[in-house]
Parts: C-alpha cells; structure tokens; sequence
C-alpha cells in the first residue's frame, strides 16, 4: 500500500530499501541534525527494520518514493506515537541528490501526505519535533511552509563543533494543518 500525493508517494519500509537509507543516514551533513548521531552498520540498520515491524501501533516509518519513476527519494515517519495525547514525533528527509529539504517540491508534497495521514487517517492532534539550532534547511521549511509553532528552547542540548548549541521543539496541531 502506498499513500499517495502529487509527485510521491509514501510506503512501507522493505529490506532492499535498507542500504540506501543507510547511506543517506551516515552522510555527515545529515547525520548532525539527527539526535542518533553515531555511524550505522548494516547490522544496526537490520535492527533498527526488525524494531519497525514490532512497534507498528507507535511507529509509522515510510520511505518517500517519487511517483512517476518509483526512485527512492527519503524517509519519513511519525515514531513515539503517544495515543492518549495523539502526538507523534515527525521523522524527515529527502537523502536524493544529498538534498536534506529539497526545492523540486518532493519535501513539500511528502511532508503534506505525511501529516494528512497522520491527522485524519490516524487522528493525532499534534505532530512535533526536536530541531538543533544550525539546522537552518528544516528550521526554515517546517516553520514557513507549515506553519510549525515553537514550543519550546532547550538550552544547549547538543554538541557539534566543538561547541554547544539549543535544540527547538516545534509542533504542528491538526486544527492549524487542515486551516492552511
């Protein structure tokens, strides 16, 4: 099953797909902006599938795939589902071309998909997440084609550089998602 938008469309992970999102998840450009910071083996790529299939009620992990060519494009999810509050935590990239956000307008179409998924097929009331301070690409993205509020500051809550940097908690409500 694929969920469907204009130019992608979102499916399930599958074990051929675990290479390539390993290589995009081990590009250092990316890697710093992910809380999981350390290099991935095959081995830990294998556990991390095998933890998918066992947390399908609290973990909605896709991989972006362009419609007109079936090219794989990034991943994306919804993970840490908190049913009682409906909130989930939001996953997100595009590893084609070492794009991160892109401006083809596969970010835009995915994220949109995503979150229409997740606030009217799964009824969350808010999607969230934890962005680092120099992660100027999502930053700018979730906030201005979104309209991702922040939440909160948490004061030097990573190292990179050699030096510390503030992590942001942005979130998304349903209400605000279905206005726009």
């Amino acid at each position: 099953m694929m969920i469907m938008g204009s130019k992608v469309g979102l499916r399930a992970v599958e074990k051929e797909d675990l290479d390539q999102l390993k290589e995009w998840r081990n590009n250092p450009e990316f890697r710093k902006n992910f809380r999981e910071t350390k290099e991935l083996s095959s081995k830990n790529q294998e556990i991390w599938f095998e933890s998918l299939q066992k947390t399908q009620t609290v973990n909605f992990m896709f991989v972006i795939e362009r419609l007109s060519d079936k090219e794989l494009l990034g991943a994306a999810g919804l993970l840490y589902t908190n049913w009682a509050i409906r909130s989930a935590d939001v996953s997100f990239y595009i590893g084609y071309e070492k794009k991160y956000i892109d401006e083809e307008g596969y970010a835009e179409d995915a994220a949109n998909v995503l979150f229409d998924y997740g606030f009217n097929e799964l009824n969350l009331n808010k999607v969230w997440m934890e962005l680092y301070e120099y992660d100027h690409k999502k930053l700018d993205f979730f906030k201005n084609t979104f309209k991702f509020k922040e939440d909160g500051k948490l004061r030097e809550n990573c190292f990179y550089e050699g030096r510390y940097w503030d992590s942001f908690i942005l979130s998304l409500l349903k209400k605000e998602f279905n206005e726009s």
